[in-house]
């Protein structure tokens, strides 16, 4: 069974090659949108053509943050590339199968083999802590180790599917849900870790430099990144948070329904 993630990429440099080293360890491919990014994401994505990466393309950014032709654009490569399950999915994310030793690609084709067409991720934000705020670099995984659990609803993170005869709507949730005629949601959600941000600095570069787009900021998106204030992020301590072991062990118990990064 053939999966393709599709991934779209600004300024990921950071996460790039992490996130493709793992999907394809995973038994994924990946189709990468670019959206013009300006660091050196593209060189990156050149050097896993052909042994994983299937195709990158650009998609014009025009000056601002721009998410929902992105979205759409997804919509429409789910309708016309050549795979059997698709995955929406973030650089700065780690999505993994349920424990019990089997790859992503494995643990989709079990649910699709039981006759579901839809899976849903259970969020787990990594961040940064007071005792230590600094992870930006290629070794983050092995250092920033402090997360909690994040689920302000259920399903929040439906955005692996099997491939359909029918139109698969990701813009209408932003692409936190799939939607589509007779969708039928496998009952365990699988495990994703979520690396919000590295540190103060990046936070501040990520979202606070940020130019989103003004209509999308209208109808609700966007606002509580597009608010946040470089004065305003305060990290917090190891006390307040949960400490990795490993992805068996990621506690889900009583999860966080906003980021504390943009609730002050």
């Amino acid at each position: 069974m053939r999966v393709i993630a599709l991934l779209a990429t600004y300024n990921e440099e950071r996460f790039l090659g992490t996130c493709l080293d793992h999907l394809i360890q995973q038994g994924i491919d990946v189709y990468l949108i670019d959206n013009e990014s300006q660091d050196r994401t593209l060189d990156i994505a050149r050097g896993y053509l052909d042994r994983g990466l299937v195709g990158v393309e650009t998609l014009a950014r025009q000056g601002v943050y721009s998410w929902r032709p992105i979205l759409e654009r997804k919509e429409q490569l789910a309708a016309t590339l050549d795979a059997d399950w698709f995955l929406h999915l973030d650089a700065d994310e780690i999505r993994l199968p349920p424990p019990g030793g089997d790859t992503l690609a494995e643990a989709l084709a079990r649910a699709d083999r039981e006759g579901y067409n839809a899976v849903n991720f259970m969020e787990f934000s990594f961040v940064p802590s007071r005792e230590s705020p600094d992870h930006d670099h290629a070794d983050f995984l092995h250092t920033m180790r402090c997360y909690y659990p994040f689920l302000p609803t259920f399903p929040n993170r439906l955005n692996a599917w099997k491939r359909q005869d029918v139109p698969v709507e990701l813009a209408w949730s932003g692409g936190h849900k799939a939607r589509f005629a007779n969708l039928r949601m496998y009952p365990e959600s699988f495990p994703m870790r979520h690396y919000l941000f590295l540190s103060v600095a990046h936070a501040v570069e990520k979202y606070v430099r940020r130019s989103y787009d003004r209509g999308e900021l209208s109808s609700g998106w966007h606002r509580a990144r597009a608010g946040l204030r470089a004065e305003d992020i305060r990290l917090q301590s190891e006390s307040e948070l949960r400490i990795y072991r490993t992805d068996d062990d990621l506690d889900a118990k009583d999860p966080l329904t906003r980021h504390p990064l943009f609730s002050r």
